[in-house]
């Protein structure tokens, strides 16, 4: 690979060689039909190159993007922890493939799958998403839907900003340099929105459906009403009270049961939602008159809603989720969430009773308060005030009466 600068007069000056491939490899690969790689292996056992630079043709045009575990609005600093949940666009990978004569229109290079931990020792570089146009405006396109597809759950990540990225009038009109960025803050790190009602509705409705499920799986006669665990009434509609938070605010939802769907009011609006359908995380809605999909996924208490090619975090307050846990955690009450603990309002030795609090902690600028689980006592403080937690770490020991 070698390596120039070029000036605003359009001269070019020689930079430096590196004799091994560039991280971008595929797109050359993309556009010229070769194996690079292969290419590699076949000059080392000695033969010489297969092609000439005359005997290559350029084809159409390529882009990649490399997704990272990384946060752009701090800064890009890497982000680590567990790769909860990885869906990726429809691509090929490691191959050239497509119609014979064509490259294939997306392709992804990948060394991490869902389940992996991105630690702090090595780049978090997730994947090389690389798409293959006609022309730059069919591969913006294809980078732009391909983006939207590419959903993560666990790691923040630099998708929203590539996607804004490829979608900006710069990057479109090809009017690139090193300055792009620093230009182009308002359109590239925008303020975070509030969260619109339809994405709140889709999370409230996931949670309920997946009740249900769970519900009905451990009932001897799921269509029996009598061990239906949702609050089944014979006279009055059932009704569930909701909180969800986004970095903005907290939302009230409000639902009430009806033979057809839900009544729900999110934050004072009323809306009438059904269910068109739902298979695991994917789930379809009529939000009024319009219809909605999304895929929802739940890690912990934070509902990733995918929809519409957005990507909206919602934290379902549910305090008491995880107090319930300590016997089978080995008597440790866990974080329900990553987040910041913000007050620590019992101490090592303290005998408590069920329900009191015991660690207060902020995530997506909603507090979320652990709860003694029974009566007891505190054997152990784990954390201190303002400390920043995992998903699931364990806060303190805690020993029933």
């Amino acid at each position: 690979t070698v390596e120039f600068i070029a000036n605003q007069d359009g001269s070019f000056y020689f930079m430096e060689m590196n004799t091994r491939l560039q991280v971008e490899h595929p797109v050359t690969e993309m556009i010229t039909g070769t194996d690079l790689v292969e290419w590699q292996l076949r000059v080392a056992a000695g033969p010489p190159l297969p092609k000439t630079q005359d005997e290559l043709s350029i084809n159409g045009h390529s882009i990649e993007a490399r997704v990272y575990a990384e946060n752009p609005e701090k800064g890009f600093l890497p982000s680590i922890g567990t790769l909860r949940h990885m869906d990726t666009p429809a691509a090929v990978s490691f191959e050239l493939g497509g119609t014979p004569g064509m490259p294939a229109a997306v392709r992804i290079d990948s060394g991490v799958r869902e389940g992996d931990a991105i630690s702090p020792f090595y780049d978090p570089m997730i994947a090389k998403l690389i798409v293959w146009g006609a022309d730059r405006n069919q591969a913006l396109a294809r980078m732009s839907q391909a983006l939207s597809e590419f959903r993560l759950v666990g790691l923040a990540s630099n998708i929203a900003f590539l996607k804004r990225l490829v979608e900006g009038a710069a990057f479109s009109s090809a009017d690139l340099d090193t300055g792009l960025i620093e230009r182009n803050q308002d359109e590239l790190f925008p303020p975070p929105k509030s969260a619109p009602v339809g994405a709140l509705a889709l999370a409230a409705v996931a949670l309920i459906e997946a009740e249900k499920t769970a519900s009905a799986a451990v009932s001897a006669n799921a269509a029996d009403p009598w061990g239906n665990a949702l609050g089944w009434r014979l006279n009055l509609a059932y009704q569930r009270q909701l909180s969800f938070a986004d970095e903005n605010r907290s939302y009230d939802v409000r639902m009430t049961y009806r033979p057809h769907g839900w009544d729900m009011s999110v934050s004072g609006i009323d809306v009438d939602v059904s269910v068109a359908a739902r298979d695991g995380a994917e789930i379809s809605i009529k939000l009024g008159a319009t219809s909605m999909h999304a895929t929802v996924r739940r890690d912990g208490d934070l509902f990733h809603v995918f929809t519409g090619g957005r990507h909206f975090q919602l934290a379902y307050n549910n305090p008491m989720a995880h107090a319930g846990e300590a016997e089978a955690a080995g008597g440790r009450l866990t974080a329900p969430m990553p987040g910041k603990v913000v007050a620590v309002l019992a101490s090592k030795g303290q005998e408590v009773k069920k329900g009191d609090p015991l660690v207060i902690m902020e995530a997506m600028k909603m507090e979320h308060t652990i709860a003694a689980p029974s009566d007891g006592l505190v054997e152990e403080i784990l954390y201190q005030v303002g400390d920043q937690v995992a998903d699931g770490a364990p806060l303190l020991a805690f020993k029933a009466a």
